[in-house]
């Protein structure tokens, strides 16, 4: 394996351009992962990284010799503390990164609990928000052309391993979509819309999220089949989205679960 005392090392260079740079990201296709926590959610479901890059301090724990595995020597890097260092964005407790090729989903048609963003731009909101779609059951989300990166480092390290267990779908027409979802639409609004906990969450569903300052847009909320806001009884005026969409996502489990109970 080479060890890596110079920043100059090409394979380090690349990944220090991806993590700094959304263009080359998006240009290249690829990104980084941070993380041994990280880096084992994308093995399980890709297999090996194309380059695992490791703090040369880390190299004896447990965990790297998994990481290491299938992994060519030619593209494992130990990298010496001051080189590792000069990956000025990682944060000082990641000792291991990846370079990946981004994971492109091929959409065929809706599941029956997907969510929609729209214009969510806080990339520490869209990556708690896929965290807790996958922790929800959710199966797909889409993401309009202006929400945050999926795949950009900050959403990444939110996620917390989180993209590995959902098809996302980018750039997506927002209005266009809802027009075409054939299931039931529910749209999350701060104020005037039917009680959360009063809705039918059930059934094949898409629920929308919009932009933590302006909401859903117009089209979206009038193709909704219902709006819903979260009763907020102590007076304050609205929910961060990732807290908003963690309510109205576990909302739906509990429906859903208690509908099964009932059928059974």
């Amino acid at each position: 394996m080479p060890r890596i005392t110079s920043r100059d090392n090409p394979r380090l260079k690349e990944a220090g351009r991806l993590i700094n740079s959304a263009r080359d990201r998006r240009k290249a296709g690829r990104c980084v992962l941070e993380g041994a926590h990280v880096v084992a959610a994308y093995r399980a479901r890709h297999g090996p990284p194309e380059t695992l890059i490791i703090a040369e301090r880390a190299l004896d724990q447990p965990e790297m010799a998994a990481l290491r595995a299938g992994v060519a020597e030619s593209r494992t890097l130990i990298v010496s503390e001051r080189a590792w260092s000069d990956l000025a964005q990682i944060p000082s407790d990641v000792a291991v990164i990846a370079v990946v090729p981004t994971p492109q989903s091929s959409f065929r048609s809706a599941s029956d609990f997907c969510l929609l963003l729209e214009d969510v731009q806080d990339p520490g909101n869209v990556g708690s928000i896929l965290r807790s779609a996958a922790a929800a059951g959710v199966a797909q989300v889409f993401l309009s052309g202006q929400c945050a990166f999926a795949w950009s480092p900050k959403v990444l390290r939110a996620g917390q391993g989180a993209h590995f267990r959902l098809e996302i779908y980018e750039d997506v027409d927002a209005a266009a979509w809802v027009r075409g979802y054939g299931g039931r639409l529910v749209a999350a609004v701060a104020e005037g819309g039917e009680s959360l906990f009063a809705a039918d969450l059930t059934g094949s569903l898409a629920l929308a999220i919009g932009n933590e300052g302006t909401g859903l847009s117009a089209a979206v909320r009038e193709a909704a089949d219902a709006r819903v806001t979260i009763p907020m009884p102590g007076g304050i005026e609205s929910l961060n989205a990732a807290a908003a969409a963690a309510i109205c996502l576990f909302e739906a489990v509990r429906q859903r679960a208690v509908r099964r109970t009932r059928s059974a």
